[in-house]
């Protein structure tokens, strides 16, 4: 009996090739692909920021999930450009799916584009989008273990962003030992400690997300 195999290298060097055209069609714009596992927060999180600085950029969303468009529908009503991905199953979004949505987005009237993957710390941290910054989001509601867990999307990200702090009086999390165990894993990472409910660390955040996008058009321009 034969049987065929496709090597994971090949599907991932596949993806990479896709990855650059996307990262082309969007070198005027600061992209974020945020990772997380499912119920920590991403669109709450998305929805806050994006009432905080709507009035300052033009933010486009490129919505990831399994079957559901509820999460888009969310992003809609905050007043973002949204494009919803269907993964059928999927467990990531690739570079593949991700360009076929920038065709239904006007990226000329985006300033920032937020890619909120599917709900899983392992498949999405492996597939480069074309992304500026991966951002790796946790709640302190799912408990300390998983930069040991999942280490590789805490390697890959820029930021992470511990989410749900206004819970952590009823948790065993604690927040010191979480961060020294991501820091062991990335030392140059960047952490924000938000609750997306109270909007408590959000502004912070966001004052990133205001530098990286100065950041992107000064190096546009200079180009």
């Amino acid at each position: 009996m034969n049987v065929k195999v496709v090597m994971a290298q090949k599907i991932l060097r596949a993806n990479e090739q896709v990855a650059r055209e996307n990262r082309e069609r969007l070198a005027r714009l600061t992209t974020v692909n945020l990772i997380s596992s499912p119920g920590a927060g991403k669109t709450t999180l998305l929805e806050k920021t994006i009432i905080t600085l709507r009035d300052e950029f033009r933010i486009g969303v490129v919505e990831g999930d399994i079957y559901t468009t509820r999460d888009a529908e969310r992003i809609a009503g905050r007043g973002a450009a949204v494009v919803q991905i269907n993964t059928g199953g999927l467990c990531h979004l690739d570079a593949n799916m991700v360009g076929r949505a920038l065709d239904q987005l006007d990226l000329d009237r985006l300033d920032l584009l937020f890619i909120e993957n599917v709900g899983n710390l392992v498949c999405p941290a492996e597939f480069d989008l074309g992304e500026d910054y991966k951002t790796a989001l946790l709640s302190v509601t799912e408990g300390g273990d998983k930069p040991t867990k999942y280490p590789l999307v805490f390697k890959e990200s820029h930021t992470v962003v511990i989410n749900k702090s206004d819970l952590l009086p009823y948790t065993d999390f604690d927040m010191n030992k979480v961060q020294a165990e991501i820091r062991t894993i990335n030392p140059e990472i960047q952490i924000f400690v938000t609750s997306a409910t109270t909007g408590e660390g959000v502004e912070a955040w966001c004052l990133w997300l205001r530098e990286i996008v100065r950041r992107k058009r000064e190096g546009h321009a200079a180009g």
